[in-house]
């Protein structure tokens, strides 16, 4: 098998892995007891764990650039990086905390990166600012689709009746005005989308 057949099947296992034990669970050990190998035989083609870590980087981002497509327009490319991402989040909902924890420098990273940056030149943002929005749009998508994976935005984490009733009358007053707004359960798939909208429509009217 060659070796690039080889490190895919291996981070596929990892990968499965932190599907079914969380990210805690995926050691050299459990990973080699998995491919029916033994640990040492992975460190030619991954690395240690550290290198293991980023090539699962890697895995999850290439799991997303097939969503981005390389023609429409700069918003619409966007779009689709910030949806993919929330949908990678989703199907590997443990391992996605990597994607916070370390830098995108790895092959695929790079070229999900660059299709972001060629999207923002084209919606006119300056050379010399690119990175900057490109840092805010991708650590918000990131951001969001991770708390949601990790169950901040549960239905058991969201009590604003009880967050009230913590304090007298007179405090949390702009809480009390929102009351019938902040009782209702959020549409997250609404909010998401909505969020991604506003964001591409401040940096449209930033540079128009």
């Amino acid at each position: 098998m060659p070796d690039d057949d080889r490190k895919r099947r291996i981070l596929d296992a990892a990968l499965e892995l932190a599907d079914e034990r969380g990210l805690a669970g995926v050691t050299m050990r459990a990973l080699a007891q998995k491919l029916g190998v033994t640990a040492m035989a992975l460190y030619p083609h991954i690395g240690d764990k550290e290198g293991l870590f980023d090539g699962l980087v890697d895995r999850m981002l290439a799991e997303m650039l097939p969503a981005v497509p390389t023609d429409g327009t700069a918003e619409e490319r966007l779009l689709a990086v910030g949806r993919a991402a929330r949908e990678l989040s989703r199907r590997h909902p443990s391992a996605y905390a990597l994607l916070l924890a370390r830098p995108a420098v790895t092959p695929d990273a790079v070229r999900l990166v660059d299709a972001i940056y060629g999207a923002l030149l084209d919606l006119g943002v300056p050379d010399a600012e690119v990175p900057r929005v490109e840092r805010l749009i991708t650590t918000f998508a990131l951001g969001y689709a991770a708390s949601e994976a990790s169950g901040r935005f549960s239905a058991g984490t969201i009590n604003p009746r009880g967050r009230r009733a913590q304090f007298p009358a007179d405090e949390v007053s702009a809480h009390r005005r929102l009351s019938e707004v902040l009782d209702r359960m959020p549409d997250w798939d609404a909010e998401y989308e909505a969020d991604l909208q506003d964001l591409l429509l401040m940096v449209r009217a930033r540079w128009s």
